[in-house]
């Protein structure tokens, strides 16, 4: 059964209304629209604009969705001068208006999305939309994308150490944690109030945040998100969580950090995504007693493995994302999948039948979510469709059975994802040219700075 176009479902005003006259308290509205590197773009908007946005919209100009990460212009990716920096109509996202709690003042937020036409040029530089024709290609064929997202970040001192490092954050007992400590419950207990105040904030928000881990670093945490049998409200939600965790981190004095690798001998910040399909009912088809999965689940990994090096440069955007691969760190280095084990790109994990699905381990917790999730079901959709057989699951130590690994290094996956014709049917050919041009535009800047390492290296022995 073909499902609507899930990039027209906008609000309806009455959510508008209803959230003015529940909170005459809020004067203030965050309007967020995410940018291809997933970082939330918009206004602070007063609160007598909020109602006609929902019934009108509202213009962003088109060059906020041809942003560097450092929030520069990319002329090459044609939503500049060349279209005169025009005004792109966006409307606001079911669900999407709630509180900021960890304001000072009373303030709401609201997510955008640019409209499929009134948002041109735009429209085609905006990253859910490539997760939305994703999803309806699936649906199309019959299969529900099921998700759920995780992302480990780091929380730091907003000082810096001596040296100008940055540094995990001083716990509530005085002390800067210095050992890893991973699944320490005492590390949860010292972050006490700022774990009371996320909670609370995700619970305003409507968030479905569920268990807290220490992670396997100094400062290191994860929060889980429960899955989601509509995979677009999992991801909106995995955007807004991100918001959320980096608001409430500033109001602690604290920095929620999502890069892939801060630490150069820490451990790294994954997000991983689980995904498995339903039928229209909500059953999982990829249900199965053999923790191998079905045929259909098995497809899906082959066609994840087949796209994967294509794929790379979305999984992990930015140069600092190949710190992350590593051996014996978790973080997986080659195309290989298998049960129950955290050393391979894609884990069926252990649980009973029903809950059969797969672990995606690639991205970093630098990667947007959209895009991340709208390659990764491109990804199942080939191998479904082409029958690709992954081979022979791992057993044991992933990193030493390693078949292919993966290019470690930016500018070959920027090469792999420009010259792929998967890519550019399963983004979207005129998203891939813009998403290029910023990171083309970011590669160049990236390589021309000279910097610390540079200068200890080179400044008196070279």
């Amino acid at each position: 059964m073909k499902s609507k176009d899930t990039t027209m479902q906008f609000a309806n005003p009455q959510e508008a209304r209803d959230f003015l006259a529940a909170h005459p308290e809020v004067r203030l509205i965050e309007l967020i629209l995410i940018d291809a590197n997933g970082i939330p773009r918009g206004k602070l908007l007063h609160r007598d604009e909020l109602l006609a946005i929902y019934e009108n919209g509202r213009p962003l100009p088109s060059s906020i969705l041809s942003l560097t990460i450092q929030g520069e212009d990319v002329e090459e990716s044609g939503l500049v001068w060349e279209v005169a920096d025009a005004d792109c109509w966006t409307y606001p996202l079911p669900g999407s208006l709630t509180l900021q709690t960890w304001r000072a003042t009373p303030t709401g937020q609201v997510q955008v999305s640019m409209h499929p036409t009134q948002g041109a040029p735009a429209a085609a530089g905006d990253p859910r939309h490539v997760l939305a024709r994703a999803i309806e290609r699936l649906k199309a064929d019959g299969y529900h994308p099921v998700m759920a997202v995780e992302l480990e970040f780091y929380l730091l001192d907003k000082n810096r150490d001596a040296n100008g490092r940055p540094q995990p954050a001083v716990q509530a007992n005085g002390v800067r944690p210095q050992a890893p400590q991973v699944y320490g419950v005492l590390e949860l207990e010292q972050q006490q109030a700022f774990l009371d105040d996320l909670y609370s904030a995700c619970e305003a928000q409507g968030l479905p945040v569920r268990t807290a881990i220490s992670e396997y670093a100094p400062g290191q945490l994860e929060l889980t998100l429960e899955h989601r049998f509509d995979a677009l409200q999992a991801v909106d939600e995995g955007i807004r969580y991100k918001r959320l965790v980096k608001g409430v981190a500033n109001k602690h004095g604290l920095i929620a950090c999502f890069m892939a690798k801060p630490f150069g001998d820490l451990a790294g910040s994954g997000l991983h995504m689980h995904v498995s399909l339903a039928d229209e009912n909500g059953n999982n088809l990829m249900a199965s007693e053999d923790p191998h999965g079905t045929p259909l689940l098995r497809h899906a990994i082959g066609g994840m493995m087949a796209t994967l090096n294509d794929a790379l440069a979305i999984f992990c955007p930015n140069a600092n994302s190949y710190r992350r691969f590593q051996a014996n760190s978790y973080a997986p280095l080659a195309k290989s999948w298998g049960v129950n084990n955290r050393t391979v790109s894609f884990r069926v994990p252990g649980g009973p039948a029903t809950s059969r699905h797969v672990e995606h381990r690639i991205c970093g917790a630098d990667a947007n979510p959209y895009l991340a999730a709208a390659a990764i079901l491109a990804g199942i959709h080939h191998g479904i469709k082409n029958q690709i057989d992954p081979g022979e699951a791992i057993v044991g130590n992933g990193y030493e059975q390693a078949r292919e690994t993966l290019p470690t290094d930016w500018l070959t996956a920027l090469r792999t994802l420009e010259q792929s014709a998967w890519a550019k049917e399963a983004l979207g050919e005129e998203f891939l040219k813009i998403f290029l041009a910023i990171k083309w535009e970011e590669f160049r800047q990236f390589v021309s700075e000279v910097g610390e390492q540079d200068w200890r290296w080179y400044l008196t022995h070279a």
